[in-house]
């Protein structure tokens, strides 16, 4: 009888909250209706929103909800993209319902990895929008690096030894670095390598959404062996008059057609941006790797984009950096006395912090002092660190903030003196 009581209390539990989105999302769209009788609000701007209000009270409706803690999910399908990239198709084991995600965010994996000590953590952007029965993740095998930085072993294990069929940990979507579905203001995605994931997924939500969203295209890759999803982006860009792709070629070989494989030899930049857009007044959506990063996040700064239009993600331990904050490098570098002192208090180490680490992890790691990192890139959480005394701010933002009192120590730079506890 208890059992069967506190089923029925859980029963009216889930129905209830249920109950209560499903009120918020609906309420929603009688807010957007009075709006258009009340103020006469931009028809286009209406659709887009009640587009956008019945795809989350679908979701809302058919997926299941965000899972704390580890999630199995069994690889269905295995896909080579190009000779070094591949997609790896996932579904739930346990046969229930998928959560909804907003396109641009990743997946943070648990490995367990022959030969390591420890879990191999690793997050990856997922590279669609969101399906009922799948999640799809895109990896590119990167060559082996070296034993003290094995940037290389998550995604040479996944090519190697995960094959259909096999299991996976998995933790829910996550990240702040995804397209705003609310809008319908043009936007620009670029892309360089793998990082072309978060926007494929960006891309397919605008297209499946039926917005006729104006979508400008830059991805840059050496040649045409490593232009992933290259069929499917250029289908896109046929089939929908909203898509104007230009893909950049910086090494193409005999085989590549320009015009066909291509639209411009050389590589994705600010130069390119202001010769094709017909002003900066624009959202842009960036991935790729570190060096195009930082060179066309300045270059977009230079030209006046406020930096709240330009969103970007940085992948593996090579990362968009801002400036150190002006009272972490003392002004007079022989003086190393108005250094800020990092201590290691488990440990027993202390180091001068001159500015030449990029983060407190490398500073660590320097020193000989051990702290467990994963995606190197302030979004897996496995470095957090707990902070004695002192304050950290961010080289850039992580995928989640962590509590008062912790620092996620491989994007974190000190504010002055700090002791850590590792």
């Amino acid at each position: 009888m208890l059992i069967l009581v506190l089923e029925l209390v859980g029963a009216v539990i889930l129905a209830l909250v249920a109950g209560q989105l499903a009120a918020l999302v609906w309420g929603e769209l009688r807010l957007l209706r009075a709006q258009t009788l009340a103020e006469g609000v931009n028809r286009d701007l209406l659709m887009v929103r009640l587009q956008d209000a019945r795809r989350t009270l679908r979701k809302v409706e058919e997926s299941g909800s965000p899972w704390n803690g580890i999630r199995k999910f069994s690889v269905s399908r295995k896909v080579p993209e190009t000779s070094d990239a591949t997609s790896f198709y996932l579904v739930p084991h346990d046969k229930k319902a998928l959560p909804a995600f907003k396109p641009g965010q990743y997946l943070t994996f648990e490995l367990e990895v022959p030969n390591q000590k420890k879990k191999v953590i690793r997050c990856y952007s997922l590279s669609d929008c969101a399906r009922p029965d799948f999640y799809r993740v895109t990896i590119k095998r990167c060559p082996p690096a070296k034993p003290e930085h094995p940037a290389g072993v998550a995604s040479n294990f996944f090519h190697d030894t995960i094959h259909e069929g096999a299991i996976l940990d998995v933790k829910a979507p996550g990240g702040h670095f995804y397209l705003d579905t609310s809008k319908q203001s043009p936007v620009v995605l670029i892309s360089g390598g793998v990082g072309i994931t978060p926007c494929v997924s960006m891309l397919n939500e605008i297209i499946e959404s039926g917005v006729k969203r104006e979508i400008w295209w830059f991805y840059g890759v050496r040649h045409g062996a490593e232009h992933i999803m290259k069929d499917h982006v250029a289908a896109l860009a046929e089939k929908h008059d909203n898509i104007r792709l230009h893909v950049c070629y910086s090494n193409p070989v005999a085989a590549d057609a320009l015009g066909k494989d291509y639209q411009h030899h050389g590589r994705v930049s600010v130069e390119l941006f202001k010769e094709l857009l017909p002003s900066n007044n624009f959202d842009f959506y960036m991935c790729g790797p570190g060096p195009m990063m930082e060179t066309v996040t300045k270059g977009l700064a230079a030209w006046g984009v406020p930096d709240e239009r330009v969103h970007y993600e940085a992948f593996g331990p090579a990362s968009v950096k801002k400036a150190a904050p002006a009272a972490v490098v003392a002004a007079d570098a022989a003086d190393a006395a108005a250094k800020p002192k990092i201590t290691f208090g488990k440990s027993g180490k202390t180091a001068v912090w001159d500015g030449t680490a990029g983060n407190l992890l490398e500073l660590a790691t320097a020193n000989g002092v051990a702290i467990a990192s994963g995606c190197c890139a302030g979004q897996c959480g496995t470095c957090l660190t707990a902070i004695r005394s002192g304050n950290v701010t961010y080289a850039n933002e992580p995928g989640s903030k962590p509590e008062p009192g912790s620092c996620l120590a491989c994007v974190a730079l000190p504010q002055g003196d700090v002791v850590l506890e590792a």
